[in-house]
């Protein structure tokens, strides 16, 4: 049995971008570095990644372009225990209530564990995050339905939109100011009676993720290509110059910044390779139609 990749994590412990791997009940996580040559070869079939840290029972084969990496059984055992999903509204946990800034006009109202820190938003490949309250689940999914309604924040905004604007952010002010804005009209809400009492509302404090992601730097350049999936002998190489979300920005020089969105790696053996093995798997270009899971 070989190692299977099971994607991109960001650990509150280090903030930093590491790559996770399963081999039967064992996990590792490689970190990863911004100017570091990273390369990868795909070997064999990509196998389903499972469901809540087990293996699939059998296996199962999926497709290459699929970004939920999971077989139909799978997929329904992870949905039946998402809090997304609302298919566990007794969970016990504290939850907060955030505002996420992704660009310009692009701001989402969502929910974490509080016990997860601020991981669930740099998965998200929010660019800056403030809280807006804590409390029981069932009061922070009231108060996201509220901002909905009353403001029209949505809750999902697709991933190829995100993607697309990484590459022309204003700056950190700018971004701070107009989630800033957003904050106080959530507030007003509260001010006028519209949140759940169990909620308790926190301060406005904006948090940057540009400097963890490698953005800002001019890495990230437009309008660049994207992987719509691997293949058995296929390969991606280059520098490591950004990650955001699930994706990592590579400079492969002659072919420039591909992005691998490693929601793609999950289930997939993967051999190292050089940094002159280019790019030899299906890409698009970044806005131009990869097939995107809308989950974020």
């Amino acid at each position: 049995m070989e190692w299977q990749c099971t994607g991109l994590r960001w650990p509150e412990a280090t903030g930093g971008p590491a790559l996770g791997w399963r081999k039967g009940t064992r996990v590792r996580g490689s970190a990863l570095a911004y100017g570091a040559e990273f390369g990868f070869r795909a070997a064999g079939r990509r196998r389903c990644s499972g469901a809540r840290g087990n293996a699939c029972p059998v296996g199962a084969a999926v497709p290459a372009h699929s970004t939920g990496g999971r077989c139909p059984e799978c997929g329904r055992l992870d949905r039946a225990h998402s809090v997304a999903a609302d298919t566990i509204p007794d969970d016990p946990r504290t939850y907060r209530v955030y505002l996420a800034w992704f660009g310009t006009g692009m701001v989402k109202v969502g929910i974490t564990a509080e016990e997860r820190g601020a991981a669930r938003l740099r998965e998200q490949g929010a660019v800056v995050f403030s809280w807006l309250g804590r409390g029981p689940l069932m009061a922070a999914r009231r108060a996201e339905e509220v901002l909905r309604a009353a403001l029209g924040v949505p809750d999902r905004i697709p991933y190829a939109r995100k993607r697309a604007v990484r590459a022309d952010l204003p700056a950190e002010a700018v971004r701070a100011a107009e989630l800033a804005e957003m904050y106080g009209k959530a507030a007003a809400l509260e001010d006028g009676g519209g949140w759940p009492e169990a909620l308790e509302r926190l301060p406005f404090e904006s948090v940057d993720h540009a400097g963890i992601f490698g953005l800002g730097r001019g890495a990230v350049s437009g309008p660049g290509r994207a992987v719509t999936g691997l293949a058995d002998g296929g390969a991606v190489a280059g520098r490591l110059v950004a990650a955001a979300g699930p994706d990592l920005h590579l400079d492969t020089g002659t072919d420039g910044v591909v992005v691998v969105d490693t929601r793609l790696m999950t289930g997939w053996a993967l051999a190292a390779a050089g940094a002159g093995a280019g790019v030899s798997v299906p890409t698009v270009a970044v806005g131009g139609g990869a097939a995107q899971d809308g989950l974020f």
